[in-house]
């Protein structure tokens, strides 16, 4: 048995007696995924991991289906234009996998949820949430994502005004039972985050096209 397979083996025993620390998970992940993450990533793949290995250690989160949409959603969206773009799949695992949570899992159920919200209105997303809503919702970041994600769906959305759009979310989220000031919050950073990472893109493309300009000179 290779040293590398002893690792691994040690490493599920370790997560089925304890909590993996942030340190584990990290180890683990770049264990599971061995190759060089493109720097404008390495923050959202870092951050990512520390958020769910945080998660993990909360006894009274769930794993509910809002969750997994938030998850798969949010990595699909803040890993637009990563290359080479076959690694996304092995990314996303291994985030998954270092921290305890079950990748295939995870999306078979953000993929049913998804289908369940798909081609319906405002009013109907709302009325389906409230009846399937967890009162026990452990209120993270993720899932705030994956009800804004959701919302953001209906096939209304996009007539409304701006403060129109924030009335919808406030309001649904508080029919949930759930902090609007967090979710307000939440949302407003990710928003931040996908125009800074399409910013950085267009620098990064127009870099390039100097640096093709002055190569020819």
């Amino acid at each position: 048995m290779s040293q590398h397979t002893l690792w691994l083996l040690r490493f599920t025993y370790k997560k089925l007696k304890e909590k993996l620390t942030v340190s584990d998970s990290k180890k683990l992940f770049h264990e599971q995924f061995p190759y060089v993450i493109p720097g404008l990533y390495k923050k959202v793949v870092d951050e990512m991991l520390v958020e769910l290995n945080l998660l993990n250690h909360q006894n009274e989160f769930v794993k509910d289906d809002l969750f997994c949409v938030g998850l798969t959603e949010t990595f699909k969206e803040l890993t637009i234009g990563y290359k080479p773009e076959d690694h996304l799949v092995l990314l996303f695992e291994s985030l998954c996998k270092s921290t305890n949570f079950e990748p295939s899992k995870i999306k078979e159920i953000s993929k049913k949820t998804l289908e369940e919200y798909k081609e319906k209105s405002l009013k109907e997303i709302n009325v389906l949430l409230k009846e399937k809503n967890n009162p026990n919702l452990y209120c993270s970041r993720i899932l705030n994502l994956g009800i804004y994600l959701i919302i953001a769906s209906a096939t209304d959305f996009n007539d409304l005004k701006d403060s129109e759009k924030n009335k919808a979310i406030s309001d649904i989220i508080k029919t949930l039972n759930l902090s609007v000031n967090k979710a307000e919050k939440d949302i407003g950073i990710y928003k931040s985050s996908i125009k800074k990472m399409e910013q950085a893109k267009e620098l990064l493309i127009e870099a390039r096209i100097q640096n093709k300009k002055k190569e020819k000179k």
